[in-house]
Parts: structure tokens; sequence; C-alpha cells
């Protein structure tokens, strides 16, 4: 057990030529670890110790350096390689607490209504949250097989109480294109939900099937994607690029500086492109965004990202286990690092969009007030951008409010919406596939019908939703209810790219995007911002 606890710190030391290179600070380090495995009072758990201590010390560095023990890092390559049977989130733990961070598309967690931003404090009635329960035994309870049903529990901001959801695991696919299609006969679609091993190459699948089709303009819909690997962000940008161009660049106290540029194979150089993004697109996601607003390559609409400019390394260690070090920053072509501050209060940190939504931030551009010192300017059209918190985009585009109604919003906080289509599916779902061909008759066609409008009232008092407003409230937020109701049966009877469809249409921030990928010269698009 005493060579377990040593194990580790003489992997640090390896790095030193001999024992009088090792600094002062790892000897106190091994020291500390000899006095306890010889001299505490009981046998102390050395593996325990070890594991705690490089959590501790990891915590100390910035929010995106983690440690994951043999069995986490395993599910975690998992989840970037292949396939399993889960719920279908990526999450975060912080304090104790695990954070919803993506909810993978069309997965049973994103049909039940599962937010990101929301906490996973009970699964199958045991507490998770607040019990210091390992991160292998948290994804144990919610991985299973496909078919298998579990109870979560979910604490989502806004709400007073407890939320309770029934998932039934599936098979969650890593697929990271959520949607590709063709908006009208020269206007195409991609959304991208996450950067893995194979974004490139269904990104490249994608992408020639619509010029197939004809498509001369494009839109990539970055929303809600949390990043993933640099080379994938990297390979697409080189798709949209002209030879020679910078993408971003990493530089770090040890690794000094490595630059990445587009090679001159690109199948999209020429054309519109608008690329969306929101304040869940981060990393990989702004290292796309940066490099396409940078170079003046497109027009970036939305609101502003994120705000992830960190790079992080895997070390493999010998037991199986990963240390996920952050060994640089990355910058925009301009030189923009786009991470926003951070400091030890891991949690104040996750809970910045929250902060952001309080200060009017989502909803009005004049809100946002980035310093002179953090202006640079494009490299083609020399437009004024700024780094030091997110990818601004060129036209902002607010969250709209005030087409919700109390009694609307609350309905979605408690994910009320896409329980009721989900259990008119159960009773209706064969004879909605036998009537409608596909999703586009469907469209044109399908009312939303008086029983779907009584399980939303049986459902709205199971949530304890309540009707403040009376019988004028709920007719001026029937028409939004009725668009989510359609849009969420859609989605579960064909896929999530038919949903996306649908719910486009009427998305603000896609319309704005479709209007100015289609205007005849872009460079006075970008030059009027």
């Amino acid at each position: 057990m005493k060579k377990t606890l040593l194990s580790l710190l003489f992997v640090f030391a390896a790095f030193c030529t001999n024992a009088q290179d090792i600094p002062e600070h790892l000897l106190k380090l091994m020291y500390s670890g000899n006095i306890i495995s010889n001299f505490y009072v009981d046998s102390p758990d050395n593996n325990k110790i070890t594991e705690a201590g490089v959590k501790a010390m990891l915590k100390e560095l910035d929010p995106h350096s983690t440690y994951t023990d043999p069995k986490e890092t395993k599910a975690l390559m998992e989840q970037m390689q292949g396939s399993f049977g889960g719920i279908g989130i990526q999450f975060n733990i912080v304090s104790d607490t695990l954070y919803v961070i993506h909810t993978t598309n069309n997965g049973p967690s994103q049909r039940a209504g599962i937010l990101p931003g929301d906490k996973i404090v009970l699964v199958n009635d045991t507490a998770i949250a607040g019990v210091k329960m390992s991160r292998t035994d948290i994804m144990s309870r919610l991985r299973g097989d496909k078919g298998t049903e579990v109870k979560i529990g979910v604490v989502r901001r806004g709400i007073d109480r407890m939320l309770t959801f029934n998932l039934v695991r599936d098979d969650i696919s890593t697929e990271t294109i959520d949607a590709a299609y063709m908006i009208d006969k020269k206007n195409g679609y991609i959304r991208i939900s996450s950067f893995g091993a194979k974004t490139h190459n269904e990104f490249v699948a994608k992408l020639d099937s619509l010029k197939a089709l004809g498509m001369r303009n494009l839109i990539i819909d970055l929303q809600g994607n949390g990043g993933g690997y640099l080379n994938a962000a990297v390979d697409i940008a080189n798709e949209l690029l002209p030879k020679d161009c910078m993408v971003v660049y990493t530089e770090g106290r040890a690794s000094g500086r490595s630059e990445y540029f587009s090679r001159g194979s690109g199948r999209f150089v020429k054309g519109n492109l608008a690329v969306i993004v929101d304040e869940t697109s981060a990393s990989a996601s702004e290292i796309l965004a940066g490099a396409v607003q940078d170079w003046d390559r497109g027009v970036i609409v939305g609101r502003r990202s994120f705000g992830k400019g960190l790079v992080q390394r895997p070390f493999e260690l010998f037991d199986g286990s990963m240390i996920r070090l952050t060994i640089a920053r990355y910058y925009t072509p301009t030189g923009r690092c786009i991470q926003k501050p951070y400091d030890n209060d891991s949690v104040k940190y996750e809970d910045d969009l929250m902060r952001r939504y309080n200060s009017g931030e989502m909803t009005t551009a004049d809100s946002i007030h980035f310093p002179d010192s953090l202006k640079t300017f494009t490299l083609r059209l020399e437009r004024p951008v700024y780094g030091g918190g997110g990818i601004m985009p060129d036209y902002f585009v607010p969250l709209d409010t005030a087409k919700f109604t109390p009694y609307h919003k609350e309905l979605a906080a408690k994910g009320s919406i896409p329980q009721v289509a989900l259990r008119y599916l159960d009773k209706n779902r064969k004879a909605l596939t036998s009537k409608y061909a596909n999703v586009e008759d469907f469209h044109r066609s399908f009312i939303v019908d008086d029983e779907c409008l009584a399980l939303l009232e049986e459902q709205a008092k199971m949530d304890s939703v309540k009707l403040k407003g009376g019988q004028e409230e709920y007719e001026r937020a029937l028409p939004q209810i009725k668009r989510q109701l359609k849009m969420y049966i859609a989605r579960d009877v064909w896929d999530f790219a038919d949903f996306l469809m649908i719910f486009n249409k009427e998305e603000d921030i896609f319309l704005k995007a479709y209007e100015l990928v289609k205007q005849r010269n872009m460079d006075k698009v970008l030059l009027k911002k």
C-alpha cells in the first residue's frame, strides 16, 4: 500500500534528471506521504489519499484541469469514441454536484426535457449530491442496459422544488451532426452538437450531400455545442478557409507555441457563410467561430459564447487513470484569448450563465462592455473584435422572453411539455405514422387536438403549474405551447433533424442567420456592424 501512495509522486520526480534536481515542493510532498504511510495511527487507505491529493492540487489551478480514475477514464473515452447504454448526457461534477452540460441528440434525457444547467441530485431514490460519491459510482447508476428504467431527481434554476423524471435507458450514439438539410434551393443548414473523433468525416459527408443538392450558402449551427477535440474544429475550419489562413494558435509556459493553418483543400471556401453561437457554445466551437470571424469569412449570429480558451492535454498514468491538465491557452488568428475570468470558486464559474441572464445580457447587447485593451481588428476588413470572454457575435439576437407568458415559462421550466408529447405518443404513435408519410406532411397538416390539450392540463396539475392569469393568459400562451408540442411530437416520431426543421421556422436566431446568409454582398453585411 505504501508503494501505491508514493508511486504517483515518483512519476513527478522522474521528470528530473537526478535527486538533486527534484524541486523542494515535490520533496515536501513525497516526505509528507512517507510520514503518513509510516506513522499514522491506523493503516491508511493510500489509494484514497493519493486520489484526494491529486484532485486537490488540480482544483487550485483552473476550472478545466481534472483527474479521472481508471473506470472514469474508460467511460469518458467511450463517450468520445463509441457508444454505450445510458440516459444521454454529458456532465461535470462541481462541489459534489452533477451539472448537465449537454444532452445527447434525441437521447432519453433530451426527449424527457432535461436541460443543460440542470443538477441531478437523485438516482433511483439514492442521493448523489453532497455525499462525496465518486464519479464512477454516479456513472454506474446512470448507465445500464437499453430498455431499463431509471428515476432521477433534478434541481433546476428558478424552480423551488425537485423535478422527477422517469427515463428509459437507450443506446447512446456519439454521432455529432444533429441535422443537415436544405432550407431552400440554395441555402443549407448543418448543426454540430460536439467535436468528436469522427466529426470532421461526418461534416464532410453532410457538406457534400448538400452541395449535390445545389447548396451555395451555408449556416453552421453551434448552439449548445460544448466543444471537444481541437483538431476536429481545425479540420472543419479548413473546409471553409482558403489556403494558409491561421485557424488558431496555442501557447503555454512549457508547451511553447503551436500554430494551425488551413491546407487549401477546403470544400466550401466560397459561398456565403453564417455561424450561429449562443452562451453554451464553448471551446472548439469558439475556435471555429473565432477563425471565421477573424478572417471575415462569414457572419457570426446569436449571443456571446461561453468563453473557454484553455487547452487540456491528457496525461495517462500507469494505472489507467488520467490527468487532463491545462497546458496552454488558445488564441484566435488576431491574437484574441477568449477565456473568461476565473478564480478558485468553481461553483461561481459554473453559474456564470445565470449571472449573465440576471444582468440582462441575454436580452440586450447594450449590457455587454469590453475594455478597449481587449480590442483587435479582423484580418481582411479590419473590423473591431474583442477577446477576454467568449466570441461576441457580429449580429446579436436576444432571447425573446416577451412572447412567453408566466404559465408557459413554468411549463417549460418544469419539463411539462415534452412529457405531454411522450404521453400523447404512447397512445397515438401508430395512428400518426400511418396518417403522415413524412415530417413535411405532418408539419403541413397536423393540428394539436383536444386530447393533447387535456393531457397538458393534467400534466400541469401533476407538476404544480398554476394558471394565475386565467383564461386570457391561457389563450395568449396557447399558440406557442401548441408549436412546441408539435415539435416534440415530430422529434419523437421521426428524428431530431425533423424537430429542428419545424423549430427553426419560427426561431429568431435561425431566421436572422437565414436572412443574412442570403445577402448578395457578405462584406457589406459584415461592415454594417
